[in-house]
């Protein structure tokens, strides 16, 4: 049976906003700023504050001015006024990234790896515009042909940056004229991938590669993850790798990768916690990622250790003869034997070694901690594994099982609005008399989408559709900090997933995801101190040309969130699900800005 909104896709709400509804939505939103800015901008850890307080006052004025603003404009908007749209922003922002200010960070007095890691806090505010493709990018080749051939003008790299990537191998990558091209992984491979792969399954015990999800592999933390060769390999597999790599203003893996289509954001853990829960990957892997292993007390060994499951694997390759380290030369060793020092303290097991590869599993033995000696290091205690971008923490985390509440939702309804998302995602929808496509017209979507952010993920049902209608679409499945945290619950099916503030930039790179859906995020964030204008900018950053955007809400928010739409030069509808709820539809595309 076909859904209400399958039935009335050509019903759309009308463009003039209702104007009572709005402005009692207007006027709670500024009172709920106004009380919490305050609030928000003294809730730093007390032994930080003697030197953060010109930056809190500065973050605190900061709020109060864009409170003002964004009323103004709001209540322009209420009176039935046209807000004016945001201008472009000029060549030096094609590529920023917020938050990852290496100069201002050195400005700060940060030192060694903390310059390179996230610090919303000492964001100069810019102004508000919308950032442009690079003069000459174009629109990405669909998969699978766009995961092994990508076009150089949609990267910031240069030839230099082609000779290495720091990974397992030498990649062997060739540009021509305006296209960068990768090895393919069907036919003969140079560069080692899946033997490498099929070495690591052998190591486990496994009689090939393709056995990883039998074994209980499915989700994979790539730290330093190169031109993401690797992930690539892992993709083919259906597993779900997530590549991390710090902030790298040219010649970026994490750019790359996310050009390729494939799984990647910014992170670094120098001194800081990554944004995932304990717990969360089956597998973490290193190939001569650049991290010091045994540095700040084996810190970094330690968070590894925090988000590895019981059982898992971590994987690093490593030249065996390569010395580590500041000390005299009779007293240095290589990599791989001071993590096998360490491994010992935290209950790991070095289970094999091949070649310059070794493989240590995580015990799921309860029995292993409580039999070290009382010098070990310390389980970590509720509250210590807090994971959004907290201080490392010197504890294990242990083999606490995840044992999330009952979540089944009906999959049946997910099913059923995958398909009518998918029906939308055409430039039919925005004309005058917009219509299902006929034979004639292209099928939807019209443009590829590779990749999905969900905005409000729950508890990913919707990446649960999508694996369930065979769209050859991976998700990033985002938790809001403030709502409820079932991000352990998502990673536990298998699925890409990480915390986030959306009161702050996401940590990627401009134009690298296909599609951003939000369920009733607008109406959630309503009662933060958010501003919606910065989070439309924002979204409109991340988000490639010719994109999409599906926004589920209420409909005084849907009303406001069009206007914003307008502003960041998207093409908008309304969509009126009529089923008697005020829930609506807004849909919307990204226009390709051309220089």
């Amino acid at each position: 049976m076909r859904s209400p909104l399958f039935k009335s896709v050509s019903s759309v709400f009308s463009l003039r906003p209702r104007i009572r509804g709005l402005l009692f939505f207007v006027v709670g939103v500024v009172a709920l700023v106004t009380i919490l800015a305050p609030l928000t901008s003294t809730s730093y850890d007390a032994s930080t504050a003697s030197t953060l307080v010109p930056n809190m006052y500065s973050n605190y004025r900061r709020i109060k001015e864009q409170a003002a603003v964004d009323y103004l404009d709001l209540r322009s908007l209420s009176l039935g006024a046209s807000l004016k749209e945001f201008p472009l922003c000029g060549k030096e922002r094609e590529s920023y990234v917020p938050c990852y200010n290496v100069t201002g960070n050195l400005l700060a007095g940060l030192q060694e790896g903390d310059v390179l890691d996230r610090h919303c806090e000492f964001e100069r505010e810019k102004e508000r515009c919308v950032v442009r493709p690079p003069r000459d990018y174009k629109i990405p080749l669909r998969w699978p042909l766009g995961r092994d051939i990508i076009w150089s003008g949609n990267v910031k790299i240069t030839k230099d940056q082609f000779l290495s990537s720091g990974t397992v191998t030498t990649r062997l990558m060739l540009l021509e004229e305006n296209q960068i091209t990768f090895h393919s992984e069907d036919g003969l491979i140079f560069d080692g991938v899946k033997d490498y792969a099929h070495q690591i399954a052998e190591m486990i015990g496994l009689g090939s590669d393709t056995e990883f999800a039998q074994a209980g592999v499915r989700t994979v933390l790539d730290i330093g993850c190169g031109f993401g060769s690797f992930g690539a390999h892992l993709v083919s597999l259906k597993l779900m790798p997530i590549c991390i790599a710090e902030y790298e203003a040219t010649g970026s893996q994490v750019q790359l990768a996310l050009e390729r289509g494939l799984p990647a954001m910014i992170g670094n853990f120098y001194s800081k916690q990554l944004p995932y829960p304990a717990l969360s990957f089956d597998m973490v892997h290193c190939a001569q990622c650049g991290t010091t292993w045994d540095i700040k007390d084996a810190m970094l060994l330690l968070e590894v250790d925090r988000v590895l499951k019981p059982g898992g694997y971590f994987v690093l390759t490593s030249p065996t003869n390569k010395a580590q380290g500041n000390l005299p030369d009779t007293k240095k060793t290589s990599i791989s034997t001071r993590v096998n020092e360490l491994s010992k303290k935290i209950c790991w097991s070095l289970t094999a070694q091949q070649d310059e590869t070794y493989l240590w599993q995580k015990t799921a033995d309860s029995d292993c901690y409580s039999s070290r000696s009382q010098a070990s290091i310390p389980l970590c205690k509720d509250g210590d594994s807090v994971p959004y971008y907290h201080p490392l923490v010197p504890c294990i985390s242990g083999t606490t099982s995840i044992k999330p509440e009952e979540f089944f939702e009906d999959s049946q309804i997910w099913r059923s609005a995958l398909k009518n998302y998918w029906s939308l995602l055409t430039p039919l929808i925005f004309s005058d008399h917009p219509k299902r496509p006929g034979d004639e017209d292209p099928l939807p979507p019209f443009n590829m989408i590779r990749n999905v952010m969900d905005m409000n993920a729950r508890f990913g049902n919707l990446n649960s559709a999508l694996l369930d209608e065979r769209k050859s679409a991976w998700v990033m499945n985002v938790v809001p900090v403030n709502a409820r945290n079932t991000l352990p619950i998502i990673l536990d099916r298998g699925f890409a997933a990480v915390l986030h503030d959306w009161c702050e930039p996401f940590p990627t790179y401009p134009r690298t995801y296909d599609m951003l859906h939000a369920n009733e995020l607008l109406t959630h964030l309503s009662s933060e101190r958010c501003s919606l204008m910065d989070l439309f900018l924002e979204m409109d950053r991340i988000l490639r040309p010719e994109g999409w955007v599906v926004l589920s809400d209420k409909l005084g928010v849907i009303e406001m969130a069009r206007a914003l739409a307008a502003r960041v030069r998207w093409e908008a509808r309304v969509i009126d699900l009529q089923d008697g709820s005020d829930q609506r539809l807004l849909v919307c595309q990204k226009p390709f800005l051309k220089k």
